[in-house]
């Protein structure tokens, strides 16, 4: 095999691992869905069907040590970041199995061990915490880069703009990603932006503000692999805005009827899951049925490991209070 051969190789092999990683995601979103109907689920959810490719491709580019925030929307990057399926559900179902204990919830998915430092459920939190990370980082010279992720709302907030700020002034190794899926929470974006694209805000800030399609996942990695290199070897922050959709409401019990018309439609024809599958099978990796074995498989792990979640132990209310400072 030919070093051309061997690279392509390698590449169609990463693909087929981030379709797998891809469909994980969906699949457990789904899955949170039906938990929280049987009201097996403590407190609300924000789904990220239809994100996956903007979330995969992105931590793709990281490296193990590198540190990340996110949203209450951050089921999918944990999961991406290597957090267990089972893990996952103990945490929606306060289980003692769960990332935090069961005490943190859906908006809380935090792993120091996969360099998750922090989900946030105030709008905007993240981004602060990650510029201080980077800076912790660039001061001890351990190389590390850090990413976080922010909807588009975030960006009308001040502390996006203090967080761009001082990481341009800093050359913090920071990479900001804008996940424009065009809601902040139930309002489209262009009823409080007076902008089309996000990442236009960089330039106040003398970084890169760069545009990605935010449902394939090989523009998205090469887009934050770029990014990650040059707050990697000091040249300072980048800011990304990755172009997606959600396909779910805001949350839980929000059924999305302020979309117009037709829009749902029309983003669900570029899901990001199928783009790669059409993908994968145009390189002859796979075909239509190994895809419906591939997702017969995932579901029934999903299943299995919502189960074994459900087995963990309750967290006791005296437990809880040993997280809570006095």
């Amino acid at each position: 095999m030919g070093m051309q051969d061997a690279t392509v190789a390698t590449e169609v092999g990463w693909l087929s691992e981030a379709y797998e990683r891809m469909l994980d995601i969906r699949l457990f979103e789904d899955k949170v869905q039906e938990l929280f109907l049987q009201g097996l689920v403590q407190g609300t959810t924000h789904l990220c069907q239809g994100q996956e490719a903007t979330i995969y491709g992105s931590l793709a580019a990281l490296a193990p040590e590198d540190l990340v925030t996110v949203t209450y929307r951050g089921h999918g990057h944990a999961l991406a970041r290597g957090m267990s399926l089972e893990a996952g559900f103990a945490e929606l179902m306060g289980r003692d199995a769960g990332c935090c204990h069961g005490v943190g919830g859906s908006m809380h998915f935090t792993d120091f061990s996969l360099g998750l430092i922090g989900a946030f459920a105030i709008v905007g939190a993240g981004l602060p915490v990650a510029v201080g990370a980077a800076m912790s980082a660039k001061r001890r010279g351990t190389g590390q880069v850090a990413m976080t992720f922010f909807g588009d709302g975030s960006t009308n907030i001040g502390t996006f703009h203090e967080s761009l700020n001082m990481a341009a002034v800093w050359k913090a190794p920071t990479v900001f990603v804008i996940e424009n899926n065009l809601y902040g929470e139930y309002t489209p974006m262009r009823q409080t932006t007076p902008i089309d694209d996000l990442a236009e805000r960089a330039s106040a800030y003398g970084m890169p503000g760069v545009i990605v399609d935010g449902q394939d996942v090989e523009q998205v990695r090469e887009t934050a692999a770029a990014a990650v290199e040059r707050a990697r070897s000091g040249g300072g922050p980048t800011l990304i805005e990755a172009k997606t959709y959600r396909f779910r409401g805001h949350s839980r019990t929000d059924p999305a009827k302020y979309r117009p018309d037709g829009e749902l439609d029309r983003w669900r024809e570029r899901d990001p899951l199928n783009l790669l599958a059409e993908r994968l099978q145009a390189v002859g990796q796979i075909d239509a049925a190994a895809i419906v074995a591939l997702q017969e498989s995932r579901q029934q792990e999903v299943d299995a490991a919502a189960d074994r979640a459900a087995q963990s132990p309750v967290v006791s209310l005296e437990e809880a209070a040993t997280y809570v400072y006095a």
